[in-house]
């Protein structure tokens, strides 16, 4: 174009002339700019490329680990426990959040810095270099967070020192002992470990020892309170590949007993309780005493049925099993303390009938010598009425026994002395049940949190 209007100048068409240069100069211009903008996408493009050359990460082969061929790789673990979400007795298991984190040194990842500044990248570069292939041993599932974007860092340092961290998710096998249930304790353990390489390829430690373990303080649970958090290290081995360095996060758990205690201790006390309220009760009231034994059978029925429904089927005893199941014997005692005392007292009727058919008639008894001073002292109008609702039942059983003997002592028949027997045994088990079962179970209960507390 500037060619074009130096060859049309002339003074005849000056005008011309301007009007071409000043159109040279806006293209020009246009030209510049555009060029700028260019160079400006092609700079972020330069710094992408930069990167990467800057690690040499084209002139390495990261499929090998650093220093391949000598000695073990370090590689320093530390751990910050974000929660612990879920402890499961049925499952055996239980799910922990955590932040894992790295640290080695990979010399063909060292780069200049005049300023000894390290550079930060996310998961996007963790593909393309070497990094240990850690796993946790006996997790039933885990996963590493993606939201908003994968959970994943990594710092290079000039030196070529590497932290390389991570948000993880993981539920793990938890052998758990329940035969103190519900006042056991529990310990439990993550297990981290290098799938691939073996202690003489990858050495494991823990990078500062237990320091190395962060937990936080408002980690809580429902059932159980966390006791310890410590961290171990342990060489495990396999008979097909080695031996492995393995990594331990160990913490203690107790079981709150306070929810126990509303739900089922208190509960199953009380049916027992409530079951020696029969040995005070008239033995002659079968629909009082009857349904009130069959309640509370199947009142602790329903407990012990409740109880193991939310639990494991294990092969042994667990401590809550032995409470429940001596609360039940107890109150089972009490059904059967009352049918024996049914059983004589059905006995002592029927011999009191054969007494009473034996009795001579009395109407017109007239020789007070004929008669003993503990009959005077009975009112002489319930003998007419015997058999019939009265108040005072123990008087009136007493006042046949009475006359049975003089009866007996009458006709010099013998047996009296055991026909009185019989009547005061079927007293005596309700009044020493009265005794006997509050002081068992009370017994029981002091040896029993003994053991267990």
């Amino acid at each position: 174009c500037r060619h074009t209007c130096l060859s049309v100048f002339s003074p005849a068409n000056r005008w011309w002339s301007w009007q071409c240069f000043k159109n040279s100069r806006w293209m020009l211009f246009s030209f510049v700019v555009s060029s700028m903008l260019k160079r400006s996408q092609d700079i972020t493009k330069a710094w992408g490329t930069k990167s990467e050359q800057l690690l040499r990460i084209d002139d390495h082969d990261f499929t090998m680990r650093p220093g391949f061929g000598g000695p073990a790789v370090p590689v320093g673990v530390d751990v910050q426990v974000e929660s612990l979400d879920a402890i499961s007795e049925v499952d055996m298991d239980f799910t922990m959040t955590l932040y894992l984190r790295h640290y080695w040194k990979d010399e063909r990842l060292s780069f200049r810095s005049n300023k000894n500044q390290s550079m930060t990248f996310d998961g996007r570069l963790v593909k393309k270099i070497w990094v240990p292939d850690m796993f946790f041993v006996h997790s039933k599932k885990s996963f590493t967070h993606d939201t908003t974007t994968e959970n994943v860092m990594l710092r290079v340092y000039p030196d070529g020192k590497v932290l390389y961290s991570l948000r993880v998710t993981v539920t793990s096998m938890c052998s758990m002992d329940l035969s103190r249930f519900p006042l056991d304790t529990q310990t439990c353990s993550l297990e981290i470990e290098s799938y691939a390489y073996t202690d003489d390829d990858l050495m494991l430690y823990w990078k500062e020892g237990n320091r190395s373990l962060n937990t936080d303080e408002r980690i809580s649970l429902s059932q159980f309170l966390i006791q310890e958090f410590h961290t171990t290290t342990k060489l495990a081995f396999y008979s097909s590949t080695g031996w492995y360095n393995r990594l331990y996060i160990t913490f203690t758990l107790r079981r709150h007993i306070f929810f126990f205690l509303l739900q089922t201790y208190f509960p199953a006390t009380l049916m027992v309780m409530l079951s020696w309220v029969s040995f005070w009760i008239d033995r002659r009231a079968v629909p009082a005493r009857v349904p009130l034994g069959i309640t509370t059978v199947l009142t602790m029925s329903t407990i012990i049925t409740g109880v193991n429904a939310s639990m494991p089927r294990v092969s042994y005893i667990k401590a809550v099993d032995i409470y429940l199941w001596v609360s039940f014997v107890f109150v089972f005692l009490s059904v059967i303390e009352y049918a024996a005392v049914n059983y004589l007292s059905t006995l002592q009727e029927r011999k009191e009938r054969k007494h009473r058919e034996r009795l001579p008639c009395t109407c017109g008894l007239a020789h007070p010598d004929m008669m003993s001073s503990s009959y005077s002292e009975v009112d002489a109008n319930n003998t007419g009425s015997y058999g019939m609702p009265e108040e005072n039942g123990i008087k009136r059983e007493r006042m046949l026994v009475q006359l049975a003997m003089e009866s007996d002592q009458i006709t010099g028949h013998v047996g009296t002395s055991a026909y009185s027997n019989v009547w005061i045994d079927t007293h005596v088990i309700d009044k020493y049940s009265r005794v006997l079962f509050p002081a068992s179970y009370i017994l029981f209960n002091v040896i029993y949190w003994s053991i267990y507390c």
